[in-house]
């Protein structure tokens, strides 16, 4: 009789810690993926709730939820999109905040290719400048804007090559599809250091700050997993992985 009281006893609290557990479906921006990443594994390993993490373009992603998808939060590149997601009742009033300010820098894998000052961009010595879309991007945006006010906009125009989004603006530089591009610090860049190749930072006054934005979208208003991740990205443990990857806070 007491086996059974232990057993039943038991496989209530399985039951009980399996049904406090929860998923959370997260949007994020693809320049935050790596970041994203480690600070996802803290929150499982905080809170026993698992987060299902979705990569790609803040422009996509606001036409994906426009259109029915399941988000439940968005970490969008840009401040706009959140804004627009909520002025649109599909994101919960009052929860959108900046988690990170992005910073751009003009990478290539090759050790020798970008100089300190970014002078390579003057010299015009490279077939392939990449370029994350523009409308779609806020880090192509902003490396048009770059370029714009460097007065070298129409002269690389031709040169220009470009991708869906900024991981794969990445991927087009990393395989060396492109000699150079604008990228994300935080894909370049972690704990201060370059990872490899060469790179310039652009200075802050060549483009808008990059603003990005969380927000709790409407489907994940029920769900405390949510809400969890909405706090644990403004607590100190995930604060630390965004500075270490470069960004402002």
């Amino acid at each position: 009789m007491k086996l059974s009281c232990w057993l039943l006893f038991f496989t209530l609290a399985v039951s009980a810690g399996l049904a406090r557990a929860a998923e959370v479906q997260v949007a994020v921006a693809a320049n935050f993926a790596a970041p994203m990443k480690k600070i996802a594994a803290e929150f499982e390993r905080a809170t026993g709730d698992k987060v299902a993490m979705s990569l790609g373009s803040s422009g996509n992603f606001y036409a994906q939820i426009r259109n029915g998808a399941p988000y439940e939060v968005f970490l969008s590149a840009d401040a706009s999109t959140p804004a627009k997601l909520e002025r649109e009742g599909l994101a919960v009033p009052g929860s959108r905040y900046t988690y990170a300010i992005g910073k751009l820098v003009l990478w290539s894998a090759n050790p020798a290719v970008v100089d300190a000052s970014g002078a390579v961009l003057k010299t015009g010595d490279f077939a392939h400048l990449a370029i994350a879309k523009p409308e779609l991007a806020p880090y192509g945006a902003a490396a048009l804007e770059t370029l714009r006010k460097l007065g070298l906009l129409a002269t690389l125009t031709p040169k220009l090559v470009q991708g869906q989004n900024i991981a794969q603006t990445y991927q087009f530089v990393a395989s060396g599809n492109a000699q150079l591009g604008f990228v994300a610090l935080s894909q370049a860049y972690e704990g201060g250091k370059l990872k490899s190749g060469s790179a310039w930072i652009v200075p802050a006054d060549l483009y808008h700050p990059i603003r990005q934005d969380a927000v709790l979208l409407k489907p994940g208003a029920a769900n405390p997993a949510a809400h969890a991740l909405m706090r644990f990205l403004k607590g100190a443990q995930a604060r630390a992985v965004i500075q270490d990857y470069g960004y402002g806070l």
